[in-house]
């Protein structure tokens, strides 16, 4: 019995530590503890404009996996619960919504379905759009608040923006009750927004960061911390919350995880591969559990093309990080071959200058590669060497993959060029 009662006790602290990690309230619970951080400042905001019966518009901005989509969502949760009978939701994602015929589509669906009416797959766009205005109109008589979850909002920012405009415009009316609410990982989203609907948007921003390291490691104490309560024996969670905090004092070897990637995300993701690899005869969290996991998130499919790059496509990738850091994000075939003239005039490599023909086949293989891409669709009447294109490497996974680069190939200026 003493046996299986070890055996209970260690799957069961197993158990516990999967389900903080499948837990977003768990995760966020120091946010939400506290007055002055974004969780409790974006409830004021939405929990304002619902009492007050007035229109609002905000913008989560941050890089991905910083939480703004989770601390939103324990927002709208506790909101629910707050008001069940006044508010509405609908969501949109600009992947799937950019364009305005399916994003009125979408907002006509999601009403209906909330509301048990006859949704007209037939509607045209004017149709729509006239009855999402006639919705915000009765939702306002009635004293319910619509709020509206824009994901991907600089995608909705392209384009004529009609969808925008309409939204916001019809928010002037008073009758109407509704929250506009942002998603960007983009810090220049409410810049794309042209003039008009830029008069319309209320300006108020909340910016998301990836957690310090200091914030990380507080992180992985309140996910990793077992009770000192009855659920377990009391010396073995004492034990186990010592060999946790052991790992979490030695601040080298936790600098080797965090500096990967400190974002929420990725350490939920490091430590849910850690966690399940624990040893269940011992019942403790061990550095080979965490080295174990640090293999498994770190793989990397980008890096490892980069490998099996060319030399020239190495400096092609190299020139789009130079045209990133210079603000010139969006840029063509045209304007890498300028800054790459510029790096061989700069530094004399006549040996490693390919000609314009050589330079475009091996453009054209990193965008099957998927290591960059087009920014824009709707350009396909433009040659390749137009049309604007992006990096789909962040500038860690290009330098990690630069000095992964077998070193008697690939040139030393390149990673002189990525300082």
């Amino acid at each position: 019995m003493g046996t299986m009662a070890a055996e209970n006790h260690k799957t069961k602290a197993l158990n516990l530590l999967r389900s903080r990690l499948c837990d977003p309230k768990f995760i966020f619970q120091p946010l939400i503890d506290s007055p002055h951080t974004n969780f409790s400042k974006l409830k004021f905001m939405i929990s304002s404009s619902v009492t007050e019966a007035c229109n609002n518009s905000i913008l989560l901005q941050g890089p991905r996996g910083s939480g703004k989509t989770e601390v939103l969502d324990l927002v709208i949760h506790d909101l629910f619960l707050e008001f069940p009978d006044s508010i509405s939701l609908i969501r949109l994602n600009g992947l799937l919504h950019c364009d305005d015929i399916s994003a009125f589509k979408e907002i006509a669906r999601q009403v209906c379905t909330e509301h048990q009416l006859l949704f007209s797959k037939a509607a045209s766009s004017d149709d729509n759009s006239q009855f999402m205005v006639a919705m915000l109109k009765e939702c306002g008589l009635a004293h319910k608040t619509v709020i509206f979850i824009l994901d991907e909002f600089d995608l909705f920012a392209q384009g004529k923006q009609r969808l925008l405009y309409n939204l916001l415009d019809a928010m002037q009316s008073v009758t109407s009750q509704a929250v506009v609410i942002g998603i960007s990982c983009r810090l220049d989203a409410d810049q794309l927004l042209e003039k008009r609907v830029r008069s319309r948007f209320s300006q108020r921003k909340l910016i998301f960061q990836p957690p310090s390291k200091e914030d990380a490691q507080r992180l992985l104490a309140h996910v990793l911390t077992l009770p000192i309560d009855s659920s377990f024996p009391h010396e073995y969670a004492v034990e186990f919350n010592n060999k946790v905090q052991k790992i979490l004092e030695d601040i080298e070897i936790c600098n080797k995880y965090l500096r990967a990637d400190s974002s929420v995300k990725h350490l939920l993701r490091f430590l849910f591969c850690a966690i399940s690899d624990m040893d269940l005869q011992t019942g403790f969290l061990s550095w080979k559990n965490l080295d174990n996991a640090f293999s498994c998130v770190k793989r990397a499919p980008k890096q490892e093309c980069i490998r099996n790059c060319s030399i020239l496509e190495l400096y092609i990738l190299v020139c789009m990080r130079r045209l990133e850091v210079k603000e010139q994000s969006l840029c063509n075939f045209n304007s890498v071959m300028k800054e790459y003239k510029s790096i061989q005039d700069s530094f004399h490599q006549s040996s490693d200058n390919y000609a314009r023909n050589v330079c475009l086949r091996a453009f054209e293989h990193l965008i099957d590669r998927e290591l960059i891409c087009f920014t824009d669709n709707r350009a396909q009447s433009l040659t390749v060497e137009y049309r604007p294109v992006k990096l789909l490497l962040s500038p860690a996974e290009l330098h990690v993959g630069l000095k992964a680069y077998d070193p008697r190939l690939c040139p030393p200026i390149l990673l002189k060029l990525m300082d």
